[in-house]
């Protein structure tokens, strides 16, 4: 088990590596990630994919191939303003529809395209009933809905972090910022566990922090990977963040990139949230946000997947991943964390 959790990580870390060394290298100004989608698409389908299967292993309807379409369909939404750099344009500054209006837009059209999926099988042979007296019409499409949102959005969001703050720094800063988020999101999972083995039981009392969830997880744990998480997210913001943004090719030399960078060198949305955003890039103060907003964000959803494997009757979400289960429970604490990590870096942090 160890074995082949150690091999699966190993070959994870390494098309990681590999891709954003090439997306680092090879990407277009304004088309920053471009190289990363193939990889996010396939936690994104990997995701839905585990979802469905579960609810469809627990005779509960939902449309596996419709809901697997409108998930990708909302996960690709925030690659199209990275479409016109490749045809030698920028993409209007004045659009309405924005960057991130897209994904609300993708949202509701996925919602339609699992309805017209009901729509083209109802009364016919292909439609299924869920009894005698439910079609299943209802309850598939709140199911698929409930997938492709949960799974797109974050996923979405993901594309719109790695890009943001593109024409100040060369495009690297989205990079710093999604690595970021990635690193103290899942070094929270290892000192909550290493924590909860060491003093689970011994300093907040024996109750569990949600044992009907997952019993195995302690107040201790909890306490512990938010701590964890707190100081991961200071090396980060301290160090990592100036090492990424001075691999920007640009004229201006790394040691003033990285100077420029510690600083706190950023143009903010409004002149109004200045004050905020000042104190928000002193590597200290962010990390107190985003530290203990990312670990608690993750251990959500940690107990949201443990909330739908246990009611389906599950131990893992899938067995995509030898050693790991399925792709669920490798992004389950990521995908919530993504909006929190969005909100925290557009307000300053990192700058």
């Amino acid at each position: 088990m160890l074995k082949d959790r150690l091999k699966t990580s190993a070959v994870l870390i390494s098309i990681v590596a590999l891709l954003i060394c090439l997306d680092v290298r090879f990407s277009r100004e304004g088309a920053e990630g471009l190289f990363l989608v193939p990889l996010l698409l396939f936690f994104a389908l990997g995701t839905a994919s585990d979802i469905c299967n579960l609810l469809i292993k627990s005779d509960r309807p939902i449309r596996y191939g419709s809901t697997l379409v409108a998930t990708g369909m909302i996960t690709l939404s925030a690659c199209l303003p990275l479409l016109w750099p490749l045809f030698g344009e920028t993409y209007p500054v004045g659009c309405s529809v924005g960057r991130l209006g897209w994904i609300v837009i993708a949202g509701v059209g996925a919602m339609f395209w699992i309805l017209l999926g009901e729509m083209r099988t109802y009364g016919t042979a292909k439609h299924k009933p869920i009894s005698d007296v439910l079609s299943g019409t209802i309850e598939r499409t709140c199911s698929g809905s409930f997938v492709s949102l949960y799974v797109g959005l974050p996923m979405a969001l993901l594309v719109a972090l790695r890009s943001m703050n593109s024409s100040t720094h060369g495009g690297t800063w989205g990079l710093a910022a999604l690595l970021t988020m990635i690193i103290v999101t899942k070094s929270t999972d290892a000192g909550a566990y290493f924590s909860g083995k060491a003093f689970g039981g011994k300093l907040l009392g024996s109750k569990k922090l949600i044992p009907r969830l997952s019993p195995g997880k302690t107040r201790e744990g909890a306490l512990g990977g938010i701590i964890i998480a707190t100081i991961v997210a200071f090396l980060c913001l301290k160090w990592l963040f100036p090492w990424i943004i001075a691999l920007t090719p640009s004229d201006t030399s790394p040691a003033d990139q990285i100077a420029g960078q510690i600083v706190g060198q950023f143009v903010g949305p409004s002149t109004d949230s200045q004050p905020a955003i000042a104190t928000l890039a002193n590597p200290l103060f962010g990390a107190l946000l985003l530290g203990p907003l990312l670990a608690v964000s993750g251990m959500i959803g940690d107990l949201a997947e443990s909330l739908v494997k246990r009611d389906s009757g599950a131990k893992d979400s899938g067995n995509w991943l030898p050693g790991l289960g399925g792709v669920w429970d490798v992004t389950d604490s990521l995908i919530a964390a993504i909006m929190p990590a969005f909100l925290c870096f557009a307000a300053g942090v990192g700058a």
